[in-house]
Parts: structure tokens; sequence; C-alpha cells
């Protein structure tokens, strides 16, 4: 028997954190549930949402995850009374051996975890998260050196046939 095909609409969208690959070396990934209000789902679905500010914080005392400084925007047709606050910490679901190693791999020097995309999975909303070292500034020039030569690499290439 087939396994279950995922539900995801084409118009659904998919909020990437670019900076955060600038910033960082992405390891080990985890999928996570966001828990959220429905104007925070409804602006997500717009698109209103900035991902780059954002950091997540595993604890041990009570095992959870948290997002901070993610900015969703209020959702006007809703009308005052009835908005959300656009920074707050959120709350991640995963399951708790997943929690327990990422708050493992934060006791080291220089480890974040950084979310870096969050999309719609079935209906509900998904963050992927990244355990990131940071990049020096030279790591930095050398990737940005690296992605020319390889621009300038295809373009030649691209020219020739």
């Amino acid at each position: 028997m087939a396994g279950k095909k995922e539900k995801t609409s084409p118009d659904s969208p998919t909020i990437e954190n670019r900076k955060a690959f600038h910033d960082f070396v992405i390891g080990e990934t985890i999928e996570c549930g966001i828990e959220l209000v429905g104007t925070e789902v409804k602006s997500i679905r717009r698109s209103q949402i900035s991902l780059a500010e954002g950091w997540v914080m595993a604890e041990f005392a009570p095992l959870r995850l948290n997002l901070h400084g993610v900015h969703i925007a209020e959702y006007p047709p809703a009308g005052p009374s009835r908005q959300h606050v656009p920074i707050r910490v959120r709350r991640l679901l995963a399951k708790k051996r997943e929690i327990e190693n990422l708050a493992g791999q934060m006791q080291a020097k220089g480890v974040s975890l950084v979310p870096l995309k969050l999309y719609f999975k079935n209906g509900f909303a998904k963050l992927l998260v990244g355990v990131g070292t940071g990049k020096t500034k030279s790591d930095k020039r050398q990737a940005i050196s690296k992605r020319e030569s390889d621009r300038e690499i295809d373009r030649a290439l691209h020219r020739r046939r």
C-alpha cells in the first residue's frame, strides 16, 4: 500500500530566512510545529512575516522550545479588538527526545538554534529549525567569492554553447 501523499496547495507560502545561511553554518535541522493564534495564521498565509531577526531557545527546566523575535504583522480585516501581538514568544512543538537533543547541542559555545523556513504542511504551519555555528567575516567573504566565481564559470560555459 502506498504511503499518504502530503497535501500542500501551490499557493501556500514558503518563507525562508536567507540571512541565516549567510551568517551561520547550518548542521542538523528539525521540523517543528508552531503554536499560533488565528490572525497569525492568516498573516502568515499572506506572507507577512519576518524570520530574519528570530532565534530559538531550548530549555531544560520545563522542557520546551520557544521562538523569539519573529515579527508576524497584524491582520487588518480582523479589527482592532481581535489582533495578536506582532512580536511575542511562540511555543514550538516537537518530540521530547528532539528537544533534549537540541538543548544539549546548545550548551556548546558558539552554537545557536536558527529558524530557517516556515511553510504549511497538511494545513499546519511548520518551522524548520537548524543548529547553526556562526561564520567569521573571512568565511563570509570566501563564500561570496566562491559564489561569484561559480557564476562567472556558468556564464562562460553558457556563452560557449
